[in-house]
């Protein structure tokens, strides 16, 4: 067996270190020039041939580069760098086990190097191993006590581990072995007695915490932080003439903070429920809204408790301020006082009757206020106080009957209508995002679309208007214009284009919104293409720590540090990560029980319907579309062409940019579960994950977490319409077993769900539950999904299924969303064409703007 690497000559020794050096300086070309040139005379130099193998995979010629590392292995087995190297390649794949094994391995070669020790330690703090990064940073600190960051890194692991007194302990002990106090300049060691700070309260001392801020409050350079820290441990304490104290200096920083109101109302001790301690609550809010006739806090806050003739009094002077004012956000302000419907009744009541008086001006109270200045909304020109009076109470009333708790889309169109014929300025594009907002919710995507567009193009130059139009042409399908849209806030040599240019920027938003439009196509490839591109998004963020693993500690931020850390074990609760995994899986078990739409997919979305039509159109097309094709390539080719860098590396295109690979996939079941699995361990009260994760593990015939999933969606919502389907659909797979389940498995089950179920048969159930839930649609759909399943092919089941969603239409709890769902219910029944029509010009009575069922007929 080799062992160490031969020792090179001096004039080789030296290249070798100018390799490192370009490898470190992402100098690729120079690099491998130098490796090729000790290779030529020590071919089997095994710490050279590491070295090259790392620049190969940093240009992303993994093969290769493992390939290379194998052999330099095998002519220098005892070379920590080699197996360094092994490390860092096992590392860039995403194999973090294999990379541990290898730095460890290199440190039973060199148990004193220091670059190892701190990969080992970076990598098994980015896979959550605290109790082997605690041992590494221990071994780094008893090799370098004198550097500061190696004590609090340590602090850092032990408080990650959950020894909360060691890390404590840890970072006083640093402190002791100073010789003098740092001057207040020294941000690094100011951040770590802060966050040793934090450590003592999160361990529940908060006395001490307390005593141990006020030895360096004035020596602390977050003002805010120390100021905020001391009010909540006094509050905390139960002092709280102390607690008051501080929360009314926080309130002289920032009187528009609503969580300083509420910590000073525990301080004073008052009880919003108790009617006296409300006469107090409303002189202390009104001595802070006197301070200043700006502040919108200390005026709104009240209403959140008052109740009855005094709310309707409090919420008629603020509603008078904010509309002579000509305040944009005075719905958004009061919106979250809805979900009370006497609330609700007396804002409406109020705003109407407003409508018909004339503005009243208090003085000076309006004197320097533009239109909007309280929640910095733009709005050029300011019109008479007349006229900015019945623009707010009309644009307050749109949205007031556009809120889903008080929908009247009619009256929300003609106040909406009335307020923007009333405002003069041609760039105040604010009530036209309204009037979109209305014609999306009346399912006239078109109509939204082209009136967001209106908007936008009112104001070019806005990011925010933009994006909104963007989104809402994403909504109606229109990619080309969307991508136009974003393309103006782009760069013009990206490659890709706009779209290569907004996955560079990792925009989530619109990459989902993109994915999301191709599926109510059905262009499944381009949705799954979109949904990967989001996944890979998310898992670039959490590769993104690796970075902060040394710079936060190098840098002395060693609270934000944590922060990041623990924001990172819940990344995956995003809603955008929640959406783009939950439409993924729905194309992934498309394609286990649909494998046929793995070839499908590359006819443009349409599933292999109309074949003779497509063809003829694409016949017709050929010409111009060949020509168009050839002039968009030599644009893109001008000005998109890859270039390398000066490391010697191209960026690549993409292989599948319409995802026809992905649709390849011979295991759905496995992939969907890469999307699914953070879904059912970080958004536990996500009901549609849970239902998505039935649908998973049933069809993997995993029945244990199947019956899981299915018991938290009862849990979550006894009365969804998926537990009843679920429900009969699980005891059916029961049914039609192929071989009997393990014993503890069918004891479980049976302990904790069948024991409980009724002993009617599936389809008893099933028209029960029909009989109970007769009002409402999606329970309706269920049922009928329900019993095409059970009863398949019978047409007499059908035809009754059909009546039965076609009822649902004239129900008034039905909403769009519903409708629209049984008519994909349609579709899957196999209802045939005429039953399709007839729903369609049903459907289209109640919804006279739905784009949805135009487009279906």
């Amino acid at each position: 067996m080799a062992g160490k690497p031969a020792q090179l000559p001096s004039k080789e020794a030296s290249l070798f270190r100018h390799l490192v050096q370009n490898y470190e300086s992402k100098q690729y070309k120079k690099g491998l020039k130098a490796a090729e040139q000790i290779l030529k005379k020590h071919p089997t130099h095994g710490d050279t041939q590491a070295m090259k193998a790392l620049i190969l995979s940093n240009q992303g010629k993994h093969d290769e580069a493992f390939e290379l590392c194998k052999l330099a292995l095998k002519n220098a087995m005892k070379s920590n760098v080699c197996w360094h190297v092994y490390g860092l390649l096992w590392r860039q794949i995403k194999n973090y086990e294999e990379a541990m094994k290898a730095y460890k391995f290199a440190l039973k070669l060199d148990p004193d190097s220091i670059q190892i020790q701190r990969d080992l330690a970076h990598l098994q703090v980015q896979v959550r191993d605290y109790q082997g990064f605690v041992q590494t940073r221990r071994t780094m600190l008893q090799a370098k006590p004198q550097v500061r960051q190696n004590w609090t890194a340590l602090g850092v692991a032990l408080h990650m581990s959950g020894d909360l007194s060691g890390a404590e302990n840890v970072l006083q002990k640093y402190e002791e072995t100073l010789k003098s106090t740092p001057p207040k300049s020294d941000i690094e060691h100011m951040e770590a007695v802060l966050y040793k700070n934090s450590i003592i309260a999160e361990d529940g001392n908060v006395a001490r915490a307390l005593e141990h801020l006020e030895s360096v409050y004035k020596m602390a350079l977050d003002r805010t932080a120390v100021m905020e820290m001391k009010a909540d441990y006094l509050l905390r304490l139960g002092r709280n003439e102390d607690a008051e104290t501080a929360y009314r200096a926080l309130l002289a920083r920032n009187a528009e903070r609503r969580d300083y109101y509420e910590a000073l109302e525990k301080a004073l001790g008052l009880d919003r429920t108790n009617s006296e301690d409300q006469q107090k609550l409303l002189e202390m809010f009104q001595s802070y809204a006197e301070k200043s006739e700006r502040l919108d806090a200390a005026r709104r806050l009240p209403l959140d408790f008052l109740e009855g003739d005094i709310f309707r009094e409090h919420a008629d002077k603020y509603l008078r301020r904010m509309f002579r004012k000509g305040v944009p956000s005075t719905f958004a302000n009061l919106k979250q006082l809805y979900s009370d419907p006497a609330k609700k009744e007396t804002l409406r009541e109020l705003a109407e009757s407003l409508l018909s008086e004339e503005p009243q001006t208090n003085g000076g109270e309006d004197t320097g206020e533009a239109n909007g200045n309280i929640d910095g909304t733009h709005t050029p020109a300011k019109p008479d106080a007349k006229t900015t009076w019945q623009i707010s109470i009309n644009y307050y009333l749109a949205q007031h009957y556009d809120y889903y708790l008080s929908r009247d889309l009619a009256k929300a169109q003609q106040y909406i209508d009335k307020g923007i014929g009333l405002n003069s300025s041609d760039t105040d594009y604010t009530y036209h995002m309204t009037r979109a907002r209305i014609f999306k919710h009346l399912g006239a995507v078109d109509k939204a679309s082209q009136a967001m567009n209106d908007a936008r193009e009112m104001d070019l130059r806005d990011r925010y208007i933009n994006t909104k139009g963007a989104k809402y042409q994403l909504r109606n399908n229109e990619h080309e214009n969307a991508t136009s849209t974003m393309g103006l806030f782009t760069r013009k040599e990206a490659v890709g284009g706009p779209l290569g240019d907004l996955v560079d920027m990792q925009c989530v938003w619109f990459i989902t919104e993109d994915g999301e439009s191709y599926l109510r196509q059905g262009k499944f490839s381009l949705a799954l293409k979109r949904l990967k591109t989001v996944y890979d998004i998310f898992e670039t963020w959490t590769d993104d720590q690796f970075d902060f693993h040394s710079f936060s500690l190098r840098k002395g931020m060693v609270r934000a540090y944590v922060d990041m850390i623990r924001w990172e074990d819940r990344l995956r609760e995003h809603p955008f990560f929640s959406r783009a995994a939950l439409s993924a899986i729905k194309i992934y078990l498309m394609l286990h029980d649909r494998p046929q739409l793995a070839q499908q997919s590359q006819m443009d979305g349409t599933n292999g319907e109309n074949a003779a039509e497509r063809k003829k159109a694409a016949k017709k097309a050929r010409k111009h579309a060949e020509k168009a094709e050839a002039d968009k390539k030599a644009k893109a080719a001008k000005q998109s062409q890859p270039k390398a860098d000066e490391e010697g590396s191209t960026k690549k295109e993409d292989p599948d940019p319409n995802g026809y690979e992905l649709m390849k996939t011979e295991k759905p079941l496995e992939e969907a579960m890469k999307f699914l699995t953070p879904l059912l361990e970080l958004s536990l009260k996500n009901i549609d994950g849970q239902i998505a994760g039935f649908e998973v593990y049933i069809r993997r015939k995993k029945y244990l977490p199947a019956l899981k999933c299915l018991l938290v969606t009862q849990q979550l919502e006894p009365d969804h319409p998926k537990c009843h389907e679920q429900g009969l659909r699980f005891r059916l797979a029961l049914d039609s077993l192929s071989e009997p389940l393990p014993p503890k498995a069918k004891e479980v089950i049976d302990s904790s769900y069948l024991s409980k179920t009724s002993a009617k048969s599936l389809e008893e159930c099933n028209e029960e539950h029909l009989e109970s839930h007769k009002t409402s649609a999606p329970h309706v759909q269920s049922v009928v999904r329900l019993r095409s399943i059970l009863q398949p092919g019978e047409e007499a089941t059908k035809s009754k299924g059909v009546k039965e969603l076609q009822g649902t239409l004239s129900l008034d709890e039905t909403t769009l969303e519903q409708a629209v769902d049984g008519l994909k219910l349609l579709d899957e029944i196999e209802a045939g064409s005429e039953a399709r029509e007839a729903y369609v010009q049903a459907a289209q009575k109640q919804w006279t703007e739905a784009a949805v069922f135009k487009a279906s007929r």
